[in-house]
């Protein structure tokens, strides 16, 4: 086999054609087997084995430097990078992260994660490079659907108006390969891009309100828009990255190693920024990523065979029940307004779309914008809610403040992925957006214990104005004995669900049923907990806080970073008024949680059931005692 003997770049340069070729089925073999069993980004892998390894043939690295943008699909590069013998933990609790890593690899020059990163990083590599009087390439590569990120246009003006010698391989998997790579090619590709054919796409469109003939006249020529490039531009229009003073090459076939190489050339040589736009087809090699890749972007384990998931969830996910519970309020509310910035699938709103394709706007990997436009759809008198991953969140902190909050505007933030995220490590956790939304005035932020909580605070903001957080994490598993919650949500009212004369444990979201469970465990050492739904996290419930006696110790619970937590929150609550503060508060210490397994981060972080009794025995002498004879005994 010949992956297995690949420990380095440089055995790449020692393969013929012939050799590469049976590597790349290889490396496609192995990304399926290794996905199908750990789960991962598969499609964006299998799309992009031939450009990769011409990349590692081409450059030195790690003298040159390679940054993947978004950085999923970067288990190609890992596998030719000396991480083949690790690469069956991919994405595992103490295994190769499914991201560069600057720690796991010299060949990881730079960490990614998040979308329309990488020509920024390579930008301040390639600058850096000439402060130092140092020579190596600096390449960015980048999926056209981060493009619809603005910090790409950001540094692709600064990088064309610089002259900095820098190298932007786009690799583009949504154009189908033309049976014709060669002359042809620059020309057809600046005239997808020129004013000329958007002229002609917007003409064609026109086409479609004709009565009758209108519809399938515009789907015929819809169907011939390759021969309408050629037909219907001119010749003098500018293409649009040469008109930002980079020099383009391309398209290319991105599965034909010899193209890929003779052009990488051609652009290595070349002394100032340029663009290689490299035509790929994700999920290419296996037919089931093929024929759906945006179900084999991130997914579970699965059968090779069929394609199907290992494990189907039991029953829906939050985003789910968000997405359906969206849908029925909108029947009833011709205002309501879903977005989201390029996660339909991931976030639920696929499930909104089926019923409600016009009241769903999807802007693209834009989180800036797409809070922005949502305040503007408030203002206009509409009710928006921005579905977004926790974590992506983070990327529109400044339009939440400044131009939602600020002006008391009724837009609903729903925050998916809440808390430790698992596999996809450190760039997906959503362990910020307390800290990020508290301290914001006006600002209402809910964490609901179950799915059935969400649905009825969803139900709920249309009763109030103003901008509202509610945060959740992605299992819609309704929570066990919920009878002390009310069929409709109170805000700033806590739902004692547990009662208990010994200890108080008040948590958030997620940490309810941790809760529930540290408090079955504490019976078997005698102590009772009484158990708070803490659902509304600001404004908090000031009279449960105010009627907690001095005699109580009380503990707060929440998956959440400890500084700027619902925690640190109670607890300068309760010193202002001289109420009884919390003795400990369970969350996140003042560290970044690595990829894994999600319970096993948990325990990592200190926050399973039985490491929470372990610290809360502490506070009662008398019982710790008391359960060490016992375990003795």
């Amino acid at each position: 086999m010949l992956l297995e003997k690949i420990h380095s770049p440089g055995d790449l340069k020692k393969l013929n054609r012939e050799e590469l070729n049976i590597l790349a089925d290889e490396i496609r073999g192995e990304l399926i087997r290794t996905v199908s069993h750990n789960g991962g980004h598969l499609a964006s892998n299998l799309g992009i084995v031939e450009l990769t390894l011409a990349l590692h043939r081409i450059f030195d690295l790690p003298e040159d430097k390679i940054i993947f943008d978004v950085g999923h699909q970067s288990y190609v590069h890992k596998m030719v990078t000396g991480r083949m013998e690790r690469f069956h933990t991919l994405r595992e609790y103490g295994g190769i992260s499914g991201f560069p890593k600057r720690d796991e690899s010299v060949y990881d020059c730079f960490e990614t994660g998040h979308a329309s990163t990488a020509i920024s990083a390579a930008l301040g590599l390639a600058r850096a490079r000439d402060y130092r009087k140092e020579s190596y390439d600096v390449v960015a590569v980048v999926g056209d659907g981060a493009l619809t990120g603005g910090m790409c246009y950001e540094a692709l003006n600064d990088a064309g108006n610089s002259k900095t010698k820098l190298m932007v391989i786009l690799n583009d998997n949504e154009m189908s390969i033309a049976p014709n790579v060669g002359a042809l090619s620059a020309y057809l590709t600046r005239l997808r891009i020129s004013a000329g054919w958007q002229r002609a796409k917007r003409r064609v469109r026109h086409l479609s309100q004709i009565p009758v003939v209108g519809k399938p006249l515009y789907r015929i020529i819809h169907g011939t828009k390759k021969l309408l490039k050629t037909v219907l531009v001119r010749d003098g229009d500018t293409g649009f990255f040469e008109a930002l003073g980079f020099e383009y090459f391309g398209p290319i076939n991105g599965h034909d190693l010899e193209s890929l190489e003779q052009t990488l050339t051609q652009a290595k040589a070349h002394r100032g920024p340029c663009v290689i736009h490299v035509l790929t087809k994700k999920g290419f090699g296996y037919d089931k990523a093929e024929e759906r890749p945006e179900a084999f972007h991130g997914t579970p384990p699965f059968y090779v065979e069929t394609g199907d998931r290992i494990e189907m969830p039991n029953r829906p996910s939050c985003g789910h029940v968000m997405a359906n519970t969206l849908a029925e309020m909108t029947e009833k509310d011709d205002r309501i307004v879903a977005i989201t910035a390029a996660m339909k699938l991931g976030t639920g709103l696929d499930h909104y779309a089926e019923k409600y394709p016009d009241r769903l706007l999807d802007t693209g990997i834009t989180e800036e914008h797409a809070a922005t436009m949502a305040a503007g759809l408030a203002a206009g008198g509409m009710r928006p809610y921005l579905a977004v991953y926790s974590s992506f969140f983070q990327r529109c902190y400044d339009q939440m403040i400044h131009d939602v909050s600020m002006q008391k505007l009724s837009v609903t933030f729903l925050l998916d992925r809440s808390g430790i995220g698992g596999e996809d490590g450190q760039t997906h956790h959503g362990v910020f957006d307390f800290a990020e939304t508290l301290p914001v005035p006006g600002m209402t932020v809910l964490a609901p214990c179950d799915s059935e909580e969400l649905a009825a605070m969803l139900r709920w903001t249309l009763t109030r104005d103003g901008p509202c957080v509610i945060r959740y994490a992605k299992s819609g598993a309704p929570l066990e004995g919920r009878e002390g919650i009310p069929e409709e949500f109170q805000d700033g009212k806590w739902n004692r669900i547990r009662e208990g004369k010994d200890l108080t444990l008040l948590a958030a979201g997620s940490m309810v049923k941790r809760a529930l469970d540290t408090r079955k465990l504490l019976l078997e050492d005698g102590l009772e907990a009484e158990v708070w739904n803490c659902s509304t996290v600001k404004p908090l419930d000031t009279e449960v806080l105010a009627a907690i006696g001095p005699d109580r110790t009380v503990f707060t619970l929440e998956e959440h970073m400890l500084t700027g937590g619902f925690g640190e929150y109670v607890t300068g609550e309760c010193r202002k008024h001289g109420w009884t503060e919390p003795a400990l508060c369970f969350a996140i210490d003042d560290r970044f949680i690595p990829h894994g397994d999600h319970e096993r981060l948990m325990q990592e972080a200190g926050l399973t059931a039985p490491q929470i009794r372990e610290r809360i025995l502490k506070f009662f002498p008398c019982r710790q005692v008391k359960k060490e004879m016992r375990i003795k005994g």
